[in-house]
This record gives structure tokens, C-alpha cells and sequence, in this order.
């Protein structure tokens, strides 16, 4: 039984490695793997949102970089477009 189990644990690590250097290369390096495998994937979830329905009070950092507040704080129920990308 000792030699199935170290089997089963070798299979379940090649398997793993080979998971690793896929999903690095997609992302681009091993560093940028990690990050997205030890912050992106637990917080990935289906959204509810439909077309028409308002979009959820999110809390966000403020410029100084301690601070913090919610959207809805500063926008008193105005309409608001949040712009995620680069623009270089």
C-alpha cells in the first residue's frame, strides 16, 4: 500500500508542475503566475449584475494611499465612470 501512495503523491506532482509551467506561460513568467493563482483566483466569483441595475458601493484607497472611503461618499448618487487600463 506504501507504493501506491508514493505512486498517487509523484503522479498528483508532475501533474502540478505541469499545471505550473502552463499557467506560466500563458501569464507570462513564474512570478506573475503566482500572483495571479494567490490573488486573483480567490476572490473570482459570477457577478449578479444585469444591464439597468445599479453597480455595487465599492470601498476604495484613496491618492494619499491610507485612507479609504466609499464610492457613494463622494458621488452622492451621481453618475460615475471608473476607467481600469493604461493609457501609455
Amino acid at each position: 500500500m506504501n507504493r501506491f501512495w508514493r505512486w498517487v503523491a509523484g503522479i498528483l506532482g508532475v501533474l502540478f508542475l505541469a499545471a505550473f509551467a502552463v499557467l506560466s506561460f500563458i501569464a507570462g513568467s513564474p512570478k506573475d503566475a503566482y500572483g495571479m493563482v494567490r490573488y486573483a483566483l480567490p476572490h473570482m466569483h459570477r457577478g449578479t449584475l444585469k444591464v439597468g441595475s445599479d453597480a455595487p458601493d465599492a470601498r476604495i484607497v484613496a491618492l494619499d494611499g491610507v485612507s479609504r472611503f466609499h464610492i457613494r461618499e463622494r458621488t452622492h448618487e451621481r453618475p460615475l465612470v471608473l476607467v481600469f487600463g493604461s493609457f501609455t
